[in-house]
């Protein structure tokens, strides 16, 4: 349940002479079915994919995710109402009782892996076991990437969680055919649906072949779950270095099971840095059979430079970061559709608690109080509204500032939250330049230094950052620039900054998502904040099934991430799409996958 952690510009592209890239995808080869020329198109994001595994806290990106939307299936996937769409001829899921919660996933005949391999038990079991917990006997070090080193022979870390999935602490019970699998979970869990939609990360056999030295997949499935169930930690180190590492490529690996899936598309090219690759998987059998034969993800940073290659007929569609000018050049292009939305995405400025540096209490010797007052100080100085006016309300009129961490603007629980967590009131429009001081004057700390992570490479966000320099600076504070252009990457290393720049993403509908934001050791935690009762809060919310529960649950903990100063919300994004007349079926959700949720209903015009 996880919150993706990069936000993304994308473009659709027909296969051409590629402008902005060094390198040149290859021409399409291969029948589509009845086509007799087959079709391609390219893909443009705004990141370069890095890991088909985005189960661990390294390859969690929504760059990743995107690739393997299209390389693997699911159970259930969000349609254009946000809804989930069920998707039998992958599998399906079904409560088996409430008390206790058991949830039964069953896998159709017609799931099968590219290589010919069905997709069994074997492969839920393995991200049950990876996310559970259950089996790690130490914790690795990530470095500034979220990357993690490999474990000694006596030792295993899975380097993932998921919330959900570890209140299932009894071993699931494969059925004796190996299509079912049963999970029984040790509590309530109120989003035991949205996990069961996508129970399946890497192969099962593929990783047992790799990590066992086992050469026919269906006894590496088998030995790999017979080491869970055994606790072979000598097998289980090895599985987990495998799990952690294996997956994780920018460029096409030398080993090519490395890229086995189970969707309608297969990789079958990669480039760092330039593109993916992706073609129709002859073992797919599933229902979401794309009428493109090709599909390929380039890499395109620059938001003008896919808008220029939508003008020229180049990119198809684009989803860029959103200024007023690239909305203006949009709406100017001929043949050419816009639309415009509210996202789901929401812009926010998080602080580090644990870092040594401004807002870490051992900064102080310890003295919390006025490690508390920086951070409200400078928290005060954010200038939400003067973002919002000058770089926001070009794109969105009626924008304003969001004041939730965990309700979206418009939904019925996101006016009653503003009135109850204290953000509105207590740091109001920021720009609090008086206050700011005040508050450092109380603290008796004179210039403290912020080192501020963003992404280098975004205009918005450059925007953004400048004029947090400005307010900041003019309270007295003393603001460094460490903007990155892997500044996704770096976030898991808070020790290289005191405040990042950034927007989440979510990835589902769940009440529970946001709870790796904010638990103590939480996936999405990067600045270390912990608060017992903030965990105890969210705990409880993910075993709450009363609407009115979960709102006070989530109420409070709000209110305690604001007297803490975790931070401060800025604005829900603006969307906007371009979409050429050229491709038809194209369209955007507020959740990741974007526009690639319903690819197999493009068209080629």
């Amino acid at each position: 349940m996880s919150k993706r952690k990069f936000i993304v510009a994308a473009g659709i592209v027909l296969s051409s002479a590629l402008a902005f890239s060094a390198c040149t995808p290859p021409t399409p080869g291969g029948g589509g079915g009845a086509n007799t020329t087959p079709t391609a198109v390219n893909v443009a994001w705004n990141q370069a994919f890095f890991s088909l595994n985005d189960e661990t806290d390294y390859g969690n990106a929504t760059t990743n995710a995107n690739i393997i939307y299209l390389a693997n299936e699911r159970i259930a996937y969000y349609d254009k109402d946000l809804k989930l769409a069920q998707n039998p001829s992958f599998g399906k899921y079904e409560k088996v009782s409430d008390e206790p919660l058991v949830v039964k996933y069953t896998f159709a005949d017609t799931a099968t892996w590219s290589d010919g391999t069905p997709v069994t038990a074997a492969d839920a079991f393995l991200l049950w076991a990876a996310k559970s917990g259950v089996y790690n006997t130490t914790e690795l070090e990530q470095d500034k990437t979220g990357d993690v080193g490999e474990v000694d022979a006596a030792n295993v870390f899975f380097n993932g969680s998921d919330p959900g999935l570890q209140l299932v602490t009894d071993v699931p019970v494969i059925s004796e055919d190996g299509k079912s699998i049963t999970l029984t979970y040790s509590k309530p869990f109120v989003d035991w649906e949205i996990l069961a939609a996508d129970p399946v990360g890497v192969p099962a056999h593929i990783v047992g072949k790799k990590a066992l030295g086992i050469d026919d997949n269906a006894q590496a499935a088998k030995a790999l779950v017979d080491a869970f169930v055994n606790k072979d930690n000598a097998a289980l180190s090895k599985i987990s270095n495998t799990f952690n590492k294996a997956f994780n490529f920018k460029s096409m690996p030398e080993d090519k099971e490395l890229l086995v899936g189970s969707g309608p598309y297969a990789i079958t090219g990669l480039v760092e840095g330039q593109y993916t690759v992706l073609e129709r998987n002859a073992h797919y059998k599933g229902s979401h059979k794309p009428s493109i034969d090709k599909v390929t993800v380039r890499v395109i940073p620059d938001a003008q430079a896919s808008v220029t290659a939508l003008e020229n007929t180049e990119v198809l569609v684009t989803q860029p970061q959103s200024t007023a000018d690239i909305l203006t050049q949009l709406d100017n292009l001929q043949n050419v559709q816009v639309l415009t939305q509210t996202g789901g995405t929401y812009e926010h400025v998080d602080l580090v608690f644990a870092n040594g540096g401004p807002f870490d209490p051992a900064k102080y010797g310890g003295d919390a109080d006025k490690a508390l007052k920086v951070r409200q100080a400078f928290l005060h100085t954010v200038p939400r509204q003067k973002i919002i006016d000058t770089i926001i309300k070009p794109l969105n009129p009626t924008a304003a500032i969001r004041n939730t961490f965990t309700a979206v603007p418009g939904s019925p629980r996101y006016e009653p939250m503003v009135a109850a967590n204290g953000m509105n009131t207590t740091f109001a429009g920021g720009d609090n330049i008086d206050q700011a001081k005040a508050l450092l004057a109380e603290a008796g700390v004179e210039a403290p230094t912020v080192r501020v992570k963003y992404a280098s490479d975004n205009t918005r966000r450059q925007q953004q950052f400048q004029l947090i320099k400005e307010s900041a600076e003019a309270a007295g504070f003393k603001i460094e620039d460490a903007g990155s252009i892997n500044w996704g990457q770096e976030l898991s290393q808070p020790d290289l900054y005191d405040a990042s720049l950034f927007g989440w993403q979510s990835t589902s509908t769940g009440v529970s998502e946001a709870a790796a934001n904010y638990i103590t050791g939480g996936q999405n935690n990067y600045g270390r904040y912990s608060n017992a009762e903030v965990d105890r809060l969210f705990a409880e919310l993910a075993v709450s099934i009363d609407p009115a529960q979960q709102k006070r649950l989530l109420e409070e903990a709000e209110q305690h991430l604001v007297a803490d100063a975790f931070g401060v919300t800025i604005y829900q994004f603006p969307e906007i799409t371009g979409i050429s007349s050229k491709i038809k079926g194209v369209s955007s959700i507020a959740l990741s996958p974007n526009f690639f949720w319903n690819f197999w209903e493009w068209k080629v015009a």
